[in-house]
């Protein structure tokens, strides 16, 4: 046996137990020893004493430094990657799509139609439910536009929320808005619920109400949004300089000091802190515009906008150029 073992050894067959097995076995569950093997081939763990299968079907998520590729041949050792946005993560081999099976000979498109019902009929309500949730988290998720990482995110939450059946006596969709909401949270996306209520056809206190049961059962800590988070976003699509950017920031910085933003919300004041930016740096945006952009009213704007000059004593170096550009909206309202 010991001949045998020296043999596989020098012809690589078999690798020494050690750091880069993948596993935290350490002893043989049944005869106690340590003598162990790992088999990299079968992806196997082998006690060399009474010679057990400790693990079997081990994947190794190394790099394979054996693998030598030369130009003519193809790279099609690998799949695709594995993805949470999918609801079998992209794992399951699908039997076809419906129009590829039609192109096939009679008998073979009756076989194959047969094989694809029964596929779905076996399939579960978890993964039924994740089928219709995943396409839905991808068509929120692209109208909002948002990063492949928070569509991970949101994805990983709700297949949380799934699995403890939190989803249950609740609408799909409400659930989704409020995980893609949490995942925004989470990374520190500037979207506000009245935009993920708009890309999901659900109501803004309804995801709330959803958002605020998740985050409570899955001991999810999310920090407050900050106004400084919609600066970029907002001026962007008002297109101001960077230089008005950072002086709404500058006057944010000076609003958190004297707290004139705790209890408002951060995209009104975000908003107000780049109107007057724009007013101080000579760049003429309406209230209009500003709230359009922010998805608030006019009226929040004002509000925020006068404690602002208020606070910061900014009333005499605006007062020229608020009246030029109220002169602007009054030609911009009459007909």
């Amino acid at each position: 046996m010991l001949e045998r073992f020296i043999y596989k050894l020098k012809h690589k067959s078999f690798k020494p137990f050690g750091k880069n097995s993948m596993t935290y076995v350490k002893r043989c569950p049944e005869c106690g020893s340590v003598n162990l093997t790992y088999d990299d081939q079968k992806g196997e763990i082998i006690c060399n004493e009474c010679g057990l299968i400790i693990e079997e079907k081990m994947v190794d998520t190394g790099i394979d430094l054996e693998g030598q590729f030369d130009k003519s041949e193809k790279k099609g050792r690998g799949g695709a990657p594995i993805s949470l946005q999918k609801f079998d993560k992209g794992l399951t081999t699908n039997v076809g799509e419906i129009s590829d099976i039609y192109k096939l000979e009679a008998g073979q498109t009756r076989k194959f139609l047969r094989l694809k019902k029964w596929q779905e009929r076996v399939s579960t309500s978890i993964e039924r439910n994740l089928r219709l949730a995943m396409a839905e988290l991808r068509r929120v998720a692209s109208f909002l536009n948002l990063p492949s990482v928070v569509r991970d995110e949101a994805s990983r939450v709700y297949n949380f929320v799934l699995q403890r059946g939190l989803v249950r006596g609740r609408s799909m969709e409400s659930v989704i808005a409020a995980c893609i909401y949490a995942a925004c949270r989470s990374y520190n996306i500037p979207r506000t619920l009245d935009e993920i209520a708009e890309a999901s056809d659900v109501e803004r206190k309804e995801i709330g109400r959803t958002y605020r049961f998740i985050i409570r059962k899955l001991g999810i800590k999310v920090t407050p949004s900050s106004p400084k988070d919609y600066i970029s976003r907002f001026s962007s699509i008002l297109h101001l300089s960077p230089k008005t950017q950072n002086e709404a920031l500058k006057l944010l910085k000076k609003a958190e000091t004297s707290e004139l933003t705790s209890g408002r919300g951060p995209a009104g004041i975000a908003a107000a802190a780049l109107y007057v930016a724009a007013l101080i740096n000579d760049e003429k945006k309406t209230q209009r515009e500003v709230a359009d952009v922010a998805g608030i009213t006019e009226v929040t704007i004002r509000n925020r906008y006068k404690e602002l000059i208020e606070k910061l004593e900014l009333e005499d170096k605006l007062k020229t150029k608020v009246a030029s550009v109220e002169r602007i909206e009054s030609k911009s309202k009459s007909p």
